[in-house]
């Protein structure tokens, strides 16, 4: 008697599961398809807050060194003072450093930057230690999870929910974990209800 309410309970369950299923709204459908474009191959790395730029000013010692992204986007160097670096690239703050040096201070000025240490990512949801991370060049979706202790039993595999450091909208993507992590993002992975 018990296997028959048993089974009557599940079925009435899966009925009713697929019926909801099948009543879902388009928009809400399309929302839980995985984006499985290849969204970091057109990515160009832009500067953000917490980046550490190595900048080389040949034959200017006192002015080369380590310099680090601020709160406001802006590095401080020795006499050219605060510059905006913020959403621009690497060759792009190279040409704004030569304009800066180039008409008081030095007649050809050769400068030369790398990046020393990337802004860490954010990892929270479904793993045992939500926290930031330092980024790691090539690393996927799955090696975060896996750096944040692993899914919890309640988390939901196979795919994150990503909001890019420099999207100005905060949109969540909703993006496959063989995906790549970018410095900056907010990863965050879901609850299964089942």
């Amino acid at each position: 008697m018990m296997i028959m309410d048993f089974l009557k309970k599940f079925f009435t369950f899966f009925l009713l599961s697929v019926f909801l299923t099948c009543c879902m709204p388009v928009d809400l459908a399309k929302k839980n398809e995985i984006n499985t474009q290849v969204i970091n191959a057109d990515i160009v790395y832009t500067l953000g807050s917490g980046d550490l730029l190595k900048i080389t000013i040949f034959s200017q010692e006192d002015m080369s060194g380590e310099y680090q992204v601020n709160g406001n986007g802006d590095i401080s160097l020795p006499l050219i003072g605060r510059i905006r670096v913020m959403g621009l690239t690497l060759p792009e703050v190279e040409t704004r450093l030569k304009a800066k040096l180039s008409p008081d201070y030095l007649l050809n000025p050769r400068v030369s930057l790398q990046v020393m240490n990337f802004r860490p990512y954010y990892i929270l949801g479904e793993v045992s230690d939500p926290k930031s991370y330092p980024y790691v060049d090539g690393m996927t979706y799955l090696n975060a999870v896996a750096i944040a202790g692993g899914y919890t039993y309640r988390a939901k595999k196979g795919y994150v929910y990503v909001i890019r450091d420099n999207d100005s909208e905060r949109n969540e993507l909703k993006l496959s974990t063989t995906q790549k992590v970018l410095p900056g993002d907010t990863i965050r992975v879901d609850e299964r209800f089942f």
